[in-house]
């Protein structure tokens, strides 16, 4: 008798249908085909000590079973539950097999029939209803991902027996309904970190202020102990909220990572990715023999912040560059080409040299001459060019430390920076994949960005008496550009650019000399 389930092979972050195939005839041989990878030749061992665990076996016949399309690389233990529904609808243990076609069944076997967690269960289940399944069976630790696509009946089982009585009748499974907007709403302010906590640093705050509104990169460059982590972490809170799209978007990688834990349905705070600076290439960007997001695509729609950025491997910074600019990241393997998004702001912090006290009011630099320049050179010139913001912080002083007042709270900031942001969408309302002024082209910044003969004149004297760098130039326009929207400015006036220049530490000829 020959049956067809249904499962799922997950490329990027896009899935398509797979055709399980079964075939039970006379003779005795167990055939597996359709491109399946080590982990799911290795299922038979595990479907075998699962149906005899509750009193069923695999018929010792001859049994086929060929996963369609044949072309697509079938990866992993999620297959278990479809092969093994589907050996036993085809040796006839399940009665009502007609029913097998409405319903995508995915799920790893543990050796006493429990069913273990899968990946990518969100995009899965939007591919499901895409196609026209009624329903979408799945381990119950994945069915509150799944359960974000409306119209999709996702139940969520414990064990393959649930799942055998269901298809013979003997019993049903309760369908997983979730509020998507109640749970969306409910995490968007769940944020542990504020800026309140922060004492002092008003103008490194505020630098914070002006990258969140433009989506600009920063560059934190101080002692050890002046702040650089903490402001780092608090800026997600100053983010403007994920839309829902976003939020799908955002959900869909982390589902394909497998980082959704079982209480989780939805990511509705903006990512916050701190990898460690011994990270490997592949690690950061993605990828792998079968290719798995990296850090910059979990930071997807948040931020990546990179701590101690002179001592990550200069082939991992260099491999930052083209997503930085095309906002996604495209892996290329023998057999396979996979896309991943990767919109991301990037904040880096560094010491200002090895001894760390370079330009520090107390502590003197111990550093041997020529230290600091080749310090700094251990960052390459082109990943400087994508970042906006680079500016100097320095320690608190004990004074502000011990002051009891608080600060201003996050929420105070975000409401600030989610005006700037709407004044953004509405000058890009149209444009492709330009939503904020950290990436507009040189064409629209000529439009977007004039400025006045005496606002010229004072970035003129800056770039001559400051030893500013041509590549400068446009990072202060795009600058200057945001704090305008910040205050409601239709025209970038001198202020904002005298403010702009003050974020461009590292382009000064006496730094590091």
């Amino acid at each position: 008798m020959l049956v067809k389930t249904f499962g799922s092979a997950i490329q990027g972050i896009i899935a398509t249908t797979v055709t399980v195939e079964v075939a039970v005839e006379q003779g005795i041989n167990f055939f597996l085909v359709g491109l399946p990878d080590n982990a799911v030749k290795e299922s038979q061992q595990r479907i075998s000590s699962a149906l005899n665990s509750y009193g069923y076996r695999i018929p010792g016949k001859k049994i086929i079973i060929n996963m369609a399309p044949a072309d697509i690389k079938k990866e992993g233990s999620a297959y278990d539950l479809t092969i093994a529904v589907g050996i036993l609808a085809a040796n006839e243990q399940i009665t009502d097999a007609d029913r097998l076609k409405e319903y995508l069944i995915m799920g790893e076997l543990s050796l006493d029939g429990t069913l273990r967690s899968i990946k990518g269960a969100l995009p899965i289940a939007m591919q499901a209803k895409k196609e026209g399944f009624r329903g979408f069976i799945l381990p119950k630790t994945n069915a509150k991902e799944a359960a974000i696509v409306q119209g999709l009946d996702v139940l969520g089982v414990d064990n393959i027996m649930q799942v055998i009585n269901f298809f013979n009748g003997s019993e049903t499974i309760e369908k997983e309904v979730i509020d998507i907007e109640k749970e969306f709403e409910k995490g968007l302010e769940s944020y542990d970190l504020d800026f309140s906590d922060v004492k002092g640093q008003e103008n490194i705050k505020r630098a914070m202020e002006v990258a969140a509104a433009g989506s600009h990169n920063v560059l934190l460059i101080g002692a050890p102990g002046s702040g650089k982590t903490m402001l780092a972490k608090r800026l997600p809170s100053i983010l403007p909220p994920l839309t829902l799209e976003e939020s799908l978007e955002t959900t869909k990688i982390h589902s394909v990572a497998g980082k959704m834990g079982s209480r989780s349905s939805l990511v509705s705070v903006r990512p916050f990715r701190s990898p460690h600076h011994t990270i490997s290439d592949v690690a950061l960007v993605g990828g792998g023999a079968y290719p798995q997001p990296g850090e910059i695509s979990l930071a997807h729609n948040g931020v990546l912040f990179l701590d101690e950025l002179p001592e990550f491997k200069r082939t991992v910074l260099e491999v930052l560059r083209q997503p930085m600019e095309e906002r996604v990241i495209t892996i290329s393997r023998t057999k396979q080409t996979t896309e991943y998004p990767a919109s991301f702001m990037l904040v880096a912090a560094m010491n200002p040299c090895p001894c760390g006290y370079y330009n520090h009011p107390t502590v003197p630099c111990t550093c041997s001459p020529g230290a600091v320049s080749r310090y700094m050179g251990k960052v390459s010139g082109p990943l400087l060019d994508r970042i906006d913001i680079q500016i100097e912080v320095v320690p608190v002083p004990f004074k502000e430390l011990s002051d009891k007042r608080v600060g201003e709270r996050s929420e105070e900031i975000r409401q600030r920076v989610v005006a700037a942001r709407r004044i953004q969408k509405e000058r890009f309302a149209g444009l492709e994949n330009i939503h904020c002024n950290a990436q507009m082209t040189p064409k629209l910044m000529k439009e977007f960005c004039a400025i006045s003969e005496q606002s010229s004149n004072l970035l003129k004297n800056a770039m001559t008496k400051l030893g500013l760098s041509a590549r400068a130039y446009d990072r202060i326009l795009k600058v200057s550009r945001t704090i305008a929207d910040l205050e409601g400015e239709k025209d970038i006036q001198p202020n904002h650019i005298a403010e702009a220049i003050n974020y461009r530490s590292l382009d000064r000829e006496s730094w590091g000399r």
